[in-house]
């Protein structure tokens, strides 16, 4: 099974679906996903500063859970953002790149840019990794 194949076969979550993000490459070394602007926005028409960390933790601890394998969790731990840019519209993308891949924690970075391929937001997710907990 693919990269893509796994993050379907899971799903990324209500939340990620409500707001429209899609994943389009998966795997341990990168990860894109796609966030539309209309219906994430703040009443001024900007993109929601929450959007993009949403749209990054989706990455970064979809990418986290992969890494670490079967029988394993990736729990997000600590999140930071800095936006440097707002989009208003189209759509946005964020690419997931691994920082850190320990066996107790690992660090992911997501860029995410505008359709101009304009950096809007940076963020860094830190996750600790877990054993699956039994039913």
């Amino acid at each position: 099974m693919t990269g893509l194949e796994w993050a379907m076969h899971r799903g990324m979550g209500a939340l990620a679906e409500k707001m429209g993000i899609e994943f389009t490459e998966f795997s341990v070394e990168r990860s894109v996903a796609t966030m539309p602007v209309e219906g994430n926005t703040q009443p001024v028409g900007l993109l929601h500063g929450g959007a993009y960390v949403v749209l990054g933790e989706s990455l970064g601890s979809m990418s986290a859970n992969l890494a670490a394998g079967p029988g394993k969790l990736a729990v997000g731990v600590d999140i930071n953002a800095t936006h440097t840019r707002s989009a208003t519209s189209g759509i946005v993308t964020g690419v997931c790149t691994p920082i850190h891949l320990g066996r107790s924690v690992m660090v992911h970075e997501i860029v995410v840019s505008d359709d101009q391929g304009r950096r809007c937001s940076t963020i860094r997710i830190t996750n600790m990794i877990k054993a699956m907990p039994q039913d």
